[in-house]
């Protein structure tokens, strides 16, 4: 599974979490969530701790190649 349907399924998912998951280091999940972040695609809503991801505009996923991220 990819980071985006991940985050769709547990918004409040860690890098962590996310990362043990789709099988990438933490800094290659940091990097796609700030591209992700950048195309208007996700955006993190509440601190770090507490807080939960939003999926912004998911037909802007509809040409991501998930299995490489971006």
């Amino acid at each position: 599974m990819g980071i985006i349907r991940e985050i769709i399924n547990d918004p409040q998912i860690s890098i962590v979490e996310l990362s043990q998951r789709i099988g990438l280091d933490t800094t290659a999940i940091e990097n796609n969530i700030t591209k992700f972040k950048e195309k208007g695609i996700l955006k993190r809503v509440g601190p770090a701790k507490g807080g939960h991801w939003e999926v912004i505009d998911e037909s802007k996923n509809e040409n991501i190649d998930e299995a490489s991220e971006l």
